[in-house]
């Protein structure tokens, strides 16, 4: 899913790119390559490519929104939270508005196509440090979810081995995800894990059980005056975690080429129904989980639910599922990100060489995950870092260089804004997310929070 656990894949090169093409267009998150989206494929209805619009917007990044909501600020998180859905809306038009206008059909062909090589490897870079730090988060993720599953299940002790996060990480690694990353063909795992249909219907009853246990925490979770305050001092924090859950541009090819009479109008209608749905998916999350928490908002909502909540340990098995089945494709766009920009011109591909690249990915990806089991600061580092260039700052600069005009003409103005405010933000993020790293990151660190101690808190089913 994106990370959100959708898929978030890119897309893929050469043959690379044949084996991915219309497999990835529901999930992940993602590389580069090139996909050929000239292959023949089953066009979508709007309705039809909505909803793998949606799905594709839609996943892990939405359990950090409640999250996004205490370091921006109630009023002004949820400001950020529509404002960001109208600027996804708005790059994700003009993205492909550029690609008509070059006759491109992939977001690397069009970002070659308007500054060349350096342009395609600054992209490729990205695509392959956004589904890595995903692959990370979904380790932490593991780590929170399945010891505090364990904990409750099995009545284990604290100090006992399955309650220790790097362990859980490491079967959970050896015996679900690694054998599934190995995976050469993505359309098996695709086919066993029903990526497409069951990411937005667990995240769908994720959000129902998080509305409906809100007034199980109102009154019983500890208020203070600034739990309401209009604004905090996290808004770049806030932001890195919004521009996560609303990615999903490396799929806009492909969902554009799937789109029966794909036509720039049909596009912009489609877009503006899946952005305008997933923001009201994602506000949801928002009010019911800061609403339930506020100041206690956690990097990973699930984080602030109590061990003995029985309900909410069946959530964390539902969502660690979808996690470890996404973890895979991310690995595949990874994988193919590395293969593309190192070998796959100069060796053709070998069983050998696959192995070691995927034994390479995964352990590099778990040894990360064991520096902090604070999710916050991995879904905003990832926000910054990757999410921002290529959901604001590529879209925009590309169409500023392809599209005819003036560069200070009114019709180019919201890009130029769009490029400049994305760097700013992105600049501005990662030298926070730096400061905060060096002064040590504060979270739960899988804690009960003191919350829990009320029995009324402790609602079992």
């Amino acid at each position: 899913m994106q990370g959100k656990y959708t898929v978030r894949t890119a897309e893929l090169p050469d043959e690379a790119a044949a084996d991915a093409n219309g497999k990835e267009e529901n999930g992940g998150k993602g590389a580069p390559a090139k996909e050929d989206n000239t292959a023949a494929q089953e066009t979508s209805s709007l309705l039809q490519t909505s909803f793998n619009y949606i799905n594709s917007i839609i996943g892990s990044g939405v359990v950090g929104i409640a999250y996004a909501l205490q370091q921006a600020g109630f009023g002004m998180g949820l400001i950020l939270l529509v404002m960001f859905a109208a600027i996804t809306d708005y790059s994700l038009c003009i993205l492909i508005k550029a690609g008509i206008s070059t006759g491109t059909s992939t977001y690397q062909d069009l970002v070659q196509a308007a500054f060349g090589l350096p342009g395609f490897y600054v992209l490729t870079f990205m695509q392959f440090i956004y589904p890595f730090i995903a692959m990370i988060s979904y380790n932490v993720i593991i780590g929170d979810t399945v010891t505090k599953v364990f904990l409750r299940v099995f009545s284990v002790a604290p100090d006992s081995i399955l309650s220790n996060r790097h362990f859980i990480v490491i079967m959970a690694s050896m015996f679900v995800t690694l054998p599934l990353s190995l995976l050469r063909n993505i359309s098996k795992l695709n086919k066993a894990s029903a990526v497409s249909l069951t990411s937005l219907l667990i995240i769908l009853a994720i959000l129902t059980f998080v509305i409906v246990r809100i007034g199980n925490f109102v009154g019983t979770v500890p208020s203070s005056p600034d739990s309401y305050a209009f604004a905090n001092r996290g808004i770049t924090k806030a932001i890195g975690v919004i521009a996560f859950a609303y990615m999903c541009h490396h799929n806009s090819f492909l969902l554009f080429a799937a789109l029966k009479d794909p036509t720039q109008r049909r596009w912009n209608k489609v877009t503006h129904i899946s952005l305008s749905l997933s923001c009201v998916i994602i506000v949801l999350f928002g009010i019911g989980g800061y609403v339930s928490f506020h100041v206690y908002s956690q990097g990973d909502l699930f984080e602030n639910y109590c061990k003995d909540d029985d309900l909410a340990n069946v959530a964390r098995l539902l969502f660690t599922l979808t996690i470890m089945l996404t973890y895979p494709i991310e690995c595949f766009v990874t994988r193919e990100v590395l293969d593309n920009a190192f070998f796959v011109t100069r060796f053709p591909s070998n069983l050998v060489r696959h192995i070691i690249m995927t034994l390479f990915i995964v352990l590099t990806t778990f040894a990360f995950s064991t520096l902090t089991d604070c999710l916050g600061i991995v879904l905003e580092l990832n926000g910054v870092l990757a999410a921002i260039p290529l959901a604001y700052i590529l879209p925009a600069a590309t169409y500023l260089k392809l599209e005819n005009g003036p560069l200070l003409s009114w019709a180019k103005f919201p890009a130029l804004m769009l490029a400049v405010c994305g760097a700013a933000v992105a600049i501005c993020g990662t030298v926070v997310a730096i400061i905060d790293i060096n002064a040590g990151i504060s979270c739960s660190h899988g804690a009960d929070m003191p919350y829990c101690t009320v029995p009324a808190a402790n609602v079992t089913v």
